[in-house]
Parts: C-alpha cells; structure tokens; sequence
C-alpha cells in the first residue's frame, strides 16, 4: 500500500469514528450527520479501492488519482455548508418570529395593566 492510501484510510476511518461518538454523545444530530457519514464512508472506499480511485479519476482526466480523493472531500464539505446555510436560515426566520410574538404578548400585558410577575400594575388599581 502507498503512504497516500494509509493516511486516506486512516483519517476516513478517524472521521467515521467521530461522527459516531458525536452522535453517541449527543453532541450532533443524527439528521446532521448524514452527509458526514457518507462523506466518510466514499472516501474509505475510494481509499481501500485503488481501482476505482484510478478509474474514476481517469474517467475524469485526472492525472493523479490521489487528488480526486481531495476532489470528493471538497464536493462533500461544499454540500454540508449548504445544507447548514439552508438550517441557519429556516432557524433565523423562526428565531424572528418567536421574538415578533414575544414582542406582541408583552405588549399585550403591558396594556392589561399586568407587570411580569403577574401581579396587577398599581396604575389599574384603585384605593378604595
């Protein structure tokens, strides 16, 4: 085996492993880890598989096969930044929405004359 591939296996196999722990953990969803479990597993097999490493980059006229491995890590990183851009998104849009309501019940207590301990304000109540 070359140096190359080793270092291949090895990181791919490292970056499966902490994908998994991260999700045992419960420091990354499982709905986020899709991608990094995919991207982990096709660069394990494109590394243990020379074959196919120099077949596919080949069949994509490049000259030194090694590189596609960099090629396919780069593609898989550019889609987990999309799809985290695509959850940042829909998150900042329902983050303004919570705080347009919140917002709105404030003021709404504010105009019953409730503060927010939930005690009557002293301006709606009359001595008697």
């Amino acid at each position: 085996m070359y140096l190359f591939q080793i270092i291949a296996i090895i990181g791919s196999v490292a970056l499966f492993a902490f994908v998994i722990d991260f999700i045992r953990r419960g420091l990354l969803k499982e709905k986020y880890s899709v991608l990094w479990i995919i991207s982990a597993l096709v660069i394990m097999a494109l590394s243990v598989k020379k074959g196919l490493l120099d077949g596919i980059a080949g069949i994509l006229g490049i000259a030194y096969p090694p590189s596609l491995l960099f090629l396919v890590a780069f593609i898989f990183i550019l889609l987990i930044n999309l799809h985290f851009s695509v959850v940042i998104s829909i998150l900042h849009e329902k983050n303004k929405a919570l705080v347009q309501e919140l917002t709105l019940l404030r003021n709404s207590r504010k105009e019953a004359g409730v503060d927010l301990s939930g005690k009557a304000s002293s301006l709606t109540t009359s001595p008697s």
